[in-house]
């Protein structure tokens, strides 16, 4: 059954929660819905938004959700208006910006969270300047301030600093106990304005996400910017000029609900049984086939891997499966890029191209579970631009793809870092970060107690255990954001492992001269323990180029010749010696050195991510 949804924009309130990861959007959320009573108290459940398992297992958002909420204000001049509050949580971790930049773009305004017993972290900040680019209204509020640590007047203090408000207008709620939230939904209705646009122009709604059903195919949400958008109608997509008929409109709250209309300034799905979600591009423009529009909707761009990482099933059989479970995981997440890649070690995989080592590693979980698949996947590596003496550039998102030839130039990805700690540990950052070549931009003290810390890093210094060395530097207490600041020029070498002379690509790394020496011993060490002794003696060689600049050796397994030669000639245990060395060498020459497949997975598994980072 269908409801109309004619609402008038001037009670309509657009508006997202944004703030760093653990700072509780999602129980905030929950209590939201709780109070405007749109979820009844037998139905609700932690995380209510949150729909994948992954996301309530690890207490983390990954994709942002919307929900329409009834909203009659307590306060105020307007207490006998219903309000259509339209909200989007969004994840608060740092691989997932573009989903916050995406949900900003459909808002008027954003709830800025933080921790009143945690004060500001990176990513709120990351969060604040992306809000106030989008010119969006900051509504300032305190989370959990029911905890035995809470400090909220210290913690409004510092918010008050960087907005340049009065600490009085933070407002102090609890997602927990749900003290506060009515009054922060009044407070969305006075301060946050409503949606403007033109409703008698040609219909135009952008694209802020879209999901996958497995029944009813591409599930694309929207918000109305100009006109109005009915069921049955034909729209165009303004990017690709591709045409469909609406099957379906309907708005969420929390369920979908099947809707005739949607207009200005209303935020929505549709439903038009595409089976290809890159048929419903983020941050396209949908127009009417019959009235179209002549200008689309600007101000999105798509989502550039950070980081690459070759997947490969253990069992070679299994390479369909991952190919066709990478094809259905793409229908649900656009920011994923793979293309086929085969390694003389590893067999028959994809080269992946994530937007962090977070987004690796949910992706390569969803993988294993949904697909039922074991995986190894290859140390991470970011995308290297390489200029030759005959200036012809290669773009390097593999070790393997390395030029034998003559090098002129190597430029790396560079990232803008902001770090925020207690200034007592400033030494240790600052120290840590020009060991990983890090150049320090600023330092600001948001407070006595804590502070601001830029650095412009390589990306390849940050991407394997960065964050885990400036957590246990800072004891836990710091927080680290990034954003890509371009490319620089570097001193990169390729270094390779070679197991009797034989190069094994999945163990090649491309690593700065200065840190290929350590990364040679590091590997060759490590090969040495990991790989069974055979019957002929095998060296381990790091080597950059022909140079090699490490070396370990598995002794071979060898038989007592001599037990039987009790007492007697010297010459003859010499003889038999001889015979045996004699044997070893023509089997060195046929043997071939038999990685086993648990050496690879312990030998990658230094440079995969842990489960927590950047928090």
């Amino acid at each position: 059954m269908t409801t109309p949804a004619a609402t008038d924009p001037a009670r309509i309130r657009n508006f997202c929660i944004i703030a760093h990861i653990d700072h509780g959007k999602s129980t905030l959320a929950d209590r939201m819905l709780e109070v405007t009573g749109i979820v009844e108290g037998r139905n609700m459940r932690a995380q209510y938004l949150d729909r994948m398992d992954i996301e309530r297992e690890r207490g983390i958002t990954i994709k942002a959700q919307n929900v329409r909420l009834p909203w009659t204000p307590r306060s105020g001049a307007d207490t006998s208006t219903e309000f259509v509050l339209d909200m989007i949580d969004t994840p608060g971790h740092v691989d997932f910006t573009y989903e916050v930049s995406r949900s900003l773009a459909a808002c008027e305004g954003a709830v800025l969270l933080v921790d009143a017993a945690q004060g500001i972290e990176a990513q709120t900040l990351a969060n604040l300047y992306l809000a106030l680019e989008n010119d969006l209204t900051i509504i300032p509020v305190l989370n959990k301030i029911d905890l035995p640590a809470a400090q909220p007047e210290k913690y409004a203090a510092e918010i008050a600093h960087i907005i340049g408000c009065d600490p009085d207008d933070v407002l102090r709620v609890s997602g927990k106990t749900g003290v506060g939230v009515p009054e922060l939904l009044d407070r969305i209705v006075t301060d946050i304005p409503a949606p403007t646009g033109v409703a008698e122009g040609p219909a135009r709604a952008m694209i802020f996400d879209s999901v996958y059903d497995i029944y009813r195919g591409v599930i694309t949400y929207v918000r109305v910017v100009d006109g109005r958008i009915s069921a049955r109608e034909k729209i165009k997509m303004m990017s690709t000029g591709a045409t469909h008929e609406l099957l379906e409109i309907g708005v969420i709250s929390p369920e979908p609900k099947p809707v005739d209309s949607l207009g200005v300034g209303e935020v929505g799905y549709f439903i038009t049984g595409v089976k290809d979600v890159r048929q419903s591009r983020v941050g396209d423009t949908v127009t009417l086939q019959h009235k179209p529009a002549t200008e689309s909707i600007g101000g999105y761009r798509d989502p550039k891997p950070m980081v690459y990482s070759g997947l490969y099933p253990i069992d070679g059989s299994d390479y369909p499966l991952l190919r066709e479970a990478l094809d259905k995981l793409l229908l649900n997440d656009a920011a994923l890029v793979y293309e086929p890649e085969t390694s003389a070690a590893l067999g028959f995989g994809f080269r992946v191209g994530f937007l962090g080592l977070l987004h690796l590693e949910i992706v390569r979980e969803r993988l294993e579970r949904e697909a039922g698949i074991s995986l190894i996947s290859t140390a991470p590596n970011v995308v290297y631009r390489v200029v030759m003496e005959d200036r012809s550039e290669l773009t390097v998102t593999n070790p393997s793809d390395w030029p034998e030839g003559k090098i002129d130039k190597v430029f790396e990805p560079i990232v803008n870092a902001t770090i925020i700690a207690p200034s007592d540990y400033t030494g240790a950052i600052m120290e840590l970060c020009q060991s990983r070549r890090g150049q320090l931009g600023g330092m600001d003290y948001l407070s006595e107690s804590r502070v601001e810390l830029r650095y412009t890093l390589p990306l390849g210094e940050i991407i394997f255990d960065f964050f885990d060395a400036l957590k246990s530097k800072t004891r836990g207490y710091a927080s680290l954001d990034y954003q890509e600041a371009g490319e620089q020029e570097s001193a990169l070498v390729k270094v390779d492992i070679l197991l009797q002379g034989e190069a094994v690509d999945a163990f090649s790394a491309i690593v700065h001269k200065d840190k290929a020496y350590s990364y040679g011993v590091m590997m060759a060490g490590k090969l040495r323990e990991l790989i069974p002794r055979q019957q002929f003696e095998v060296p381990i060689q790091a080597a950059v180029g022909s140079r090699v600049i490490a070396r370990e050796t598995v002794r071979a397994i060898r038989k007592d010749v001599l037990a039987k030669c009790y007492g007697g000639d010297i010459t003859r245990k010499r003889k038999l010696l001889e015979k045996q060395k004699e044997g070893k060498k023509r089997m060195k020459m046929v043997g071939r050195v038999e990685v086993p497949q648990e050496a690879f997975v312990a030998a990658l598994s230094t440079n995969e991510s842990t489960a927590s980072k950047p928090k």
